[in-house]
């Protein structure tokens, strides 16, 4: 590794020190959960799922871009794949990784620890929006040539989620940009998405499902 010229253009994001994510989510669902509760109560549950899942989504992307920002010379699937330590620490994760190569990251979860904490915080019915959503808009914000597909995961009600990220060369990737208002609609999942989600994806049959935590 060390011989390749590009090693030291392709460095990951330091790490040290950064609290891990799992530890992050606990902290801000114990914010969320009276403010969601307030806004169920005032304006329904569908509207406050609807206003938390764009909001999640939205702050996914911001924080992605951050990481993006701070990646000396520029991202990767690889740079991409060195940040999932944040996501592991503390055993939040039980992951078994099928393929890492600069074109596939696969892995399948058969334990997930978020979906666990929010189910003892009471908060299971909206993990998918806490968590899980913030996965493919993530990916993409981070680089727009990394797409995520994921057919089922454990908050879900499944036995494994699986993660199936794939590095596109920009002009076979779906988007330059990711839109704020449809970010991540290929990596949403059909399973965790709502009624009204999954009507839009099947207006656009062009798009692969998938949905889930992966924005910081």
């Amino acid at each position: 590794m060390g011989d390749h010229p590009d090693d030291a253009k392709q460095q990951p994001v330091p790490i040290e020190g950064e609290i891990g994510i799992l530890a992050r989510r606990r902290i801000e669902a114990a914010i969320i959960a009276p403010l969601y509760e307030a806004m169920r109560q005032e304006i329904g549950e569908e509207r406050a799922q609807a206003i938390l899942d764009r909001t999640i989504r939205e702050a996914a992307i911001a924080a992605a871009r951050g990481f993006a920002a701070r990646t000396p010379g520029g991202t990767s699937l690889q740079t991409f794949r060195d940040l999932q330590a944040l996501w592991t620490k503390d055993d939040a994760l039980t992951v078994e990784v099928l393929a890492a190569t600069d074109e596939r990251f696969d892995y399948d979860v058969h334990r997930c620890r978020y979906a666990e904490t929010y189910r003892e915080m009471g908060l299971g019915h909206i993990g998918h929006l806490l968590s899980c959503n913030r996965d493919g808009v993530f990916c993409q914000g981070y680089d727009p040539r990394i797409e995520l597909t994921r057919t089922q995961t454990i908050m879900g009600g499944a036995s494994h989620c699986d993660f199936r990220y794939r590095f596109v060369q920009a002009e076979d990737a779906g988007t330059a940009d990711v839109p704020e208002a449809r970010a991540g609609s290929k990596s949403v999942s059909r399973q965790d998405a709502g009624p009204e989600r999954r009507h839009r994806d099947d207006a656009r049959p062009g798009e692969a499902g998938a949905s889930g935590d992966r924005d910081m």
